[in-house]
């Protein structure tokens, strides 16, 4: 009788034997073994099974671990790897509420950093904003050049609940949005209407057509690009298919997503 397969994490973390499980066809090496002189960066520590916590103390403390369904201890004396964890969670107060081990905790707890929320730090919101232009106009082909003043201002000012995610995020659909060089800027709904276009195109019918245009792509992201259909975007929106693809192809976004 097979076991069943061990967690994906786990797996990842620590690699499995070829044959532990079904659809387990190969040997997989885990992130330990593949960290070798390098860092392994362990993201979002605070959200790790109680279960599995203390195979990765074990990992650290004692420098070795076993490959799912092995029986040969691997010392990572032989995988020299330095770890990095990150969490948004009060690992402290997890560790009194018995949802998170004190001695892995106090482990990890040997450097700690902590970096402030953006809200906390607004000067320093343009550095990420223009890596995240770079990083999305690059992947998408398409050529932003410049952030005007009034965008920047806004995204400075916003509180950011979301932290660095939520600012990739809007970065990320303001590009989409932007038909030129310069970045229209689309704020989350409580940042307001007028930072999502530049100043100088910010009358009513401009920013009318930003709204929709920013509903077509939404709705478009939430039925996976499908158009038609049950759940396709036109079901979403309420129109007729025809009319949606008229649409797009008045605010030229049909071509990413056909």
């Amino acid at each position: 009788m097979r076991r069943s397969p061990p967690s994906l994490l786990e797996s990842e973390l620590f690699g499995h034997e070829k044959g532990y499980f079904t659809g387990a066809v190969a040997q997989k090496i885990g992130w330990f073994e593949l960290a070798h002189h390098g860092t392994l960066f362990l993201d979002e520590i605070g959200e790790m099974p109680l279960e599995l916590q203390p195979k990765l103390l074990r990992a650290i403390q004692d420098q070795e671990f076993e490959r799912i369904g092995g029986n040969r201890t691997i010392r990572t004396i032989r995988t020299d790897v330095r770890f990095v964890a990150a969490t948004n969670r009060d690992l402290k107060t997890m560790v009194d509420e018995n949802r998170f081990r004190a001695d892995l905790y106090y482990r990890l707890h040997v450097f700690p950093l902590i970096v402030p929320p953006l809200s906390e730090r607004r000067e320093d919101i343009p550095l990420p904003t223009r890596y995240f232009v770079q990083k999305h106009a690059q992947r998408m082909g398409r050529k932003v050049e410049t952030i005007p003043t009034q965008a920047m201002e806004a995204l400075a000012n916003y509180d950011w609940p979301g932290n660095i995610r939520e600012l990739q995020n809007v970065i990320e659909r303001s590009v989409i949005l932007s038909n030129g060089a310069a970045l229209h800027v689309a704020m989350p709904e409580s940042g307001g209407l007028p930072d999502t276009v530049p100043v100088h195109h910010a009358d009513a019918a401009g920013a009318s057509e930003a709204v929709e245009r920013a509903r077509i792509l939404e709705a478009l992201k939430e039925a996976k690009g499908r158009v038609g259909g049950t759940t396709g975007a036109a079901a979403r929106l309420g129109l007729k298919r025809t009319t949606l693809q008229s649409r797009m192809r008045k605010y030229n976004i049909g071509r990413l997503y056909q």
